[in-house]
């Protein structure tokens, strides 16, 4: 999938990303921690080329990320930033609609196809029993369940979202991991930005962990779990809850 090689960002006098080599979007679902600053948004940013870095390439499937059209690009990856915008009086089915953009274009004539997918969307999310609704008057974890219909609704094998958790109660945040994890069981492949360690562990195939910009580790959420590990990487120690099988330890800070 994504390639990072020797990449790496500036910004006001300091390395805020350095990545000699990385690749992403093997495993069905990685999360990528780290504390605020260490450089998830950026790398993420890079990788639905929001962001150019200042040395090194992206690469996907083999390509390099520059040399995509924009339609191609986003027939092939789906980004949801972590600040999303007003879409004052869309509905979220004209929300979910905006997903087949790269496919019809701003005049293409609207085809089966096209609503079939926007339908399957909202099927697919939970939300299509607020599809009537405008989307700026659903709760926190209807919006996000829109927005994520509306990368479905792209019809691309790849999902980019950063902390799409982060707003949302404990409830809500809940249930947007399991969604993801489902899609990623279904096909998709999903790169996350999280805060959430234990959110990471129940949901994640892999974890990628940066610190000041650097991967600090990279491996299975067994291997996360670790209190030397979780300390190291977040300054504190942290206690591990047993739970019963198949759930993984619950970290707490000790």
């Amino acid at each position: 999938m994504f390639d990072c090689d020797t990449l790496s960002i500036d910004h006001d006098g300091r390395r805020v990303l350095d990545l000699p080599a990385l690749s992403l979007g093997q495993s069905p679902l990685t999360a990528i921690l780290g504390h605020n600053g260490s450089g998830k948004s950026t790398l993420l940013s890079c990788l639905a080329r929001q962001r150019r870095p200042d040395r090194g390439r992206v690469s996907l499937e083999g390509r390099d990320l520059g040399t995509y059209r924009q339609r191609d690009l986003a027939r092939a990856v789906a980004y949801l930033p972590q600040s999303l915008p007003p879409v004052a009086g869309l509905t979220v089915r004209e929300l979910v609609r905006l997903g087949r953009f790269p496919w019809r274009g701003a005049l293409g004539r609207w085809r089966p196809e096209d609503h079939a997918a926007v339908e399957r969307a909202l099927a697919e999310t939970g939300a299509a029993a607020v599809a009537d609704q405008l989307a700026d008057d659903t709760s926190g974890g209807e919006r996000q369940r829109a927005w994520i219909a509306m990368l479905l609704a792209q019809d691309a094998p790849v999902l980019l979202l950063d902390e799409p958790t982060s707003a949302l109660d404990l409830r809500c945040a809940e249930e947007i991991m399991a969604l993801l994890r489902r899609l990623a069981r279904a096909g998709r492949r999903v790169v996350v930005v999280l805060h959430d360690i234990n959110l990471a562990a129940r949901h994640a195939d892999r974890i990628v962990a940066l610190d000041g910009g650097r991967v600090a580790f990279d491996g299975a959420p067994g291997r996360f779990l670790d209190r030397e590990v979780l300390a190291r990487l977040t300054g504190v120690q942290m206690d591990l809850l047993s739970r019963p099988a198949p759930h993984p330890p619950h970290a707490v800070i000790a």
